[in-house]
């Protein structure tokens, strides 16, 4: 007699996602089009139907790439998908960008979101946050809450490997696609945003991502210095000719002036750890970069800098 099937852990999670938007009557996902606002999205497709969109914001900080990636994935999905441009470039808080930068983006999107529901009688505005994300610094839960925007999967105790494994059951093909936040959270606090800086971060991850980096980030610091992150098994591909020399001439020919390469690899969301830290305008020594945490094109090294 064969041994009964197992049932894993995250089926029950799933069904109860799915009756959970159930309840909410109708639904508008704040969708990027990555792995937690796709299972969201695709939960509430699941339970909702045709009484349920997801809702892209275009903008400067959205980059051409993860525009594509959400409309395919809401394609898999099935659900209904629509575009809005949002306009928190002209938002002099978030341009300042300082520590509440994503409190001020997620407020604009969410006004946009809230007006754009209420025309079209959607009962609630659901976001992709997760378990895990309450336990970060992320000011922009708080401009949900402030919009009253549900989380579902936070609402469950769903964890990002949780969603994950929902999303990989679901076959949705960005389960286990690397985290790709918005381009302005590549530009340390206290550097200006402007539409110039995040261009010249969506072309210098471009570049990379053609040449098979995965993940990977290009912060971008005071005096438009570029810090690569790659995987630390990549470093040594990374660092090798021709493809450094290749690296240096694609950054700077964005516009980058300095090009270095962090030696601690690819770690997400750790500008974070910049926030108690006051920002250039305040302190020029505040984003000193030391030798000690990378490696710099031998012509265009720090401290050479005009700052």
């Amino acid at each position: 007699m064969p041994a009964p099937e197992i049932e894993h852990p995250t089926l029950p999670l799933a069904d109860r996602l799915c009756q959970h938007i159930a309840e909410f009557g109708t639904c508008m996902v704040a969708f990027s089009g990555g792995v937690d606002s796709a299972v969201v999205a695709a939960a509430a497709y699941r339970a909702l139907g045709r009484r349920a969109i997801a809702v892209t914001a275009v903008s400067p900080s959205v980059s051409e790439s993860q525009l594509a990636a959400a409309r395919d994935v809401a394609r898999q999905i099935g659900i209904e998908h629509r575009e809005v441009a949002t306009d928190e470039i002209e938002n002099a808080d978030y341009v300042r960008n300082d520590s509440q930068r994503c409190f001020h983006c997620k407020q604009t999107l969410y006004r946009r979101l809230t007006k754009l529901a209420n025309q079209h009688a959607i009962d609630v505005i659901a976001s992709g946050t997760n378990a895990d994300d309450t336990h970060d610094y992320r000011p922009g839960i708080a401009a949900g809450q402030q919009a009253s925007v549900r989380a579902p999967l936070a609402d469950l105790g769903i964890d990002k490997s949780a969603v994950r494994e929902i999303a990989r059951r679901w076959n949705l093909s960005v389960w286990d696609a690397p985290a790709s936040p918005c381009l302005s959270s590549r530009l340390a606090y206290g550097v200006t945003v402007t539409t110039e800086r995040l261009k010249m971060v969506e072309e210098a991850e471009a570049f990379l991502s053609g040449k098979g980096f995965s993940p990977l980030r290009v912060r971008l610091h005071e005096g438009d210095l570029a810090r690569i992150e790659v995987p630390r098994r990549d470093l040594v591909r990374m660092l090798a000719e021709p493809l450094w020399t290749q690296t240096v001439t694609a950054l700077r020919t964005a516009g980058f002036r300095f090009v270095t390469v962090d030696l601690e690899g690819f770690r997400s969301g750790n500008l974070n750890t910049l926030v108690s830290i006051a920002s250039p305008a305040s302190s020029p020594a505040a984003e000193t970069i030391t030798e000690t945490n990378m490696t710099t094109s031998p012509a265009t090294h720090p401290q050479d800098s005009a700052e």
